[in-house]
């Protein structure tokens, strides 16, 4: 191994801890169905925590790019991750609804910032064609932080000594401690980025969505996260209604999900080095399809499990594909594509309030109806991929 690749390698490693961070966002799901279980809420009802999270990606996403070339990448990575510390302390001071709006808000905002700037700044270390699987690496260490978000939750709400009476809410401080030593890594870690792109406004970033390609690529994005918080949210609600089981029982069903997504991800940073883009976005949304339809027509738990684990593979590698797509279309402004991109994530505001409404009108097969509506749109978006 050469100097100059020890020397990329020792900046990744940073790097990727703030994707393990990013990961943070998706404990909003098993997070939002304790909360519902402690406070006795309806399921619209609950479904307002992960949709607040994701309606900051619509808010602060564009602004970040336009920050990035004020701040430049690093310094708004450092930025997003201290917003993420204090989210995650405040849980710890209590669980009533006010304290949990104002945590996932932060959080939101958090990983908005975040979303928006890690991308970019680890185009500053990879680029060209090995972009999209690095992006998917990323999201693979993303997905890790995901699938062990149920687990510290469970583990905290059947250990009462240890958690010191926080319960579930244990999950907070744990992420919390990694959060501090991912700003003080990436703070010591020397990054030379690109030469900032032209001072822009908000309004000249959104006349971007004018392509037509980028329009697509931002409705791609909110489809897969729509789909993404809504089976986060939605799988242990399909398992408690059609099976019986108990909130500690279904929660294993959001870890298979980001089981699935992260040997979706790992997967897919191999095979996207030497398979097309379009070919394996076909698969993936195949997989998806495939889910939904056996979430319609089975109620036996087998089923439900493998169709679970066929959304977490199928969604692993969408985003990552789409996002490069998008960057690669406009090279010289990448910045900016990153802020639209990301504000593509308020899918998560969109889709969970949909499903929401429809769970309540008609059970959780409302819920996966809304949910195949995404599916639809990406097997669309699958003939506009370049190869």
């Amino acid at each position: 191994m050469t100097t100059t690749n020890k020397l990329k390698y020792a900046k990744l490693v940073p790097i990727m801890l703030c994707f393990f961070a990013m990961g943070f966002v998706d404990l909003v799901g098993i997070a939002s169905n304790y909360v519902k279980a402690d406070l006795n809420l309806t399921d619209s009802e609950a479904n307002i925590f992960p949709s607040l999270v994701f309606f900051w990606f619509l808010i602060f996403s564009v602004p970040t790019g336009i920050l990035m070339n004020k701040i430049g990448r690093k310094k708004t990575v450092m930025l997003s991750l201290v917003v993420t510390f204090v989210s995650l302390l405040i849980p710890v001071f209590g669980d009533n609804y006010g304290v949990m709006l104002c945590s996932f808000s932060l959080l939101g905002i958090g990983n908005a910032l975040m979303q928006t700037s890690l991308n970019p700044l680890l185009s500053n270390i990879i680029s060209g064609d090995k972009l999209a699987s690095s992006l998917t690496f990323g999201q693979f260490v993303k997905a890790i932080a995901s699938f062990l978000a149920p687990y510290i939750a469970m583990w905290g709400a059947t250990q009462a000594m240890p958690t010191f009476g926080l319960g579930w809410r244990v999950l907070f401080p744990v992420y919390m401690v990694i959060a501090v030593i991912a700003v003080l890594w990436l703070g010591a870690t020397p990054i030379e980025e690109e030469k900032p792109d032209k001072a822009s406004g908000f309004v000249s970033c959104l006349k971007l969505l004018g392509s037509p390609f980028i329009l697509l690529c931002f409705l791609g994005i909110m489809c897969h996260v729509g789909i993404d918080v809504g089976t986060n949210t939605t799988a242990p609600k399909i398992l408690m209604e059609r099976l019986g089981m108990t909130l500690d029982e279904a929660g294993f069903a959001t870890s298979l999900y980001f089981i699935f997504r992260t040997l979706g991800c790992f997967s897919g940073a191999i095979i996207l080095q030497k398979v097309s883009a379009r070919s394996f976005f076909v698969v993936s949304v195949i997989c998806m399809l495939l889910a939904m339809a056996g979430l319609f027509v089975s109620d036996a738990e087998a089923v439900i499990y493998t169709a679970i684990a066929l959304i977490g593979f199928g969604n692993s590698n969408i985003f990552s594909i789409i996002f490069s797509q998008a960057l690669l279309a406009v090279p010289e402004k990448k910045n900016e594509i990153s802020g639209l991109m990301i504000m593509g994530l308020f899918g998560g505001t969109v889709f969970p309030l949909f499903m929401g409404f429809a769970s309540d009108a008609m059970g959780q097969d409302g819920a996966v109806a809304v949910m195949t509506v995404g599916v639809i749109y990406l097997l669309f978006y699958t003939l506009k991929i370049k190869k």
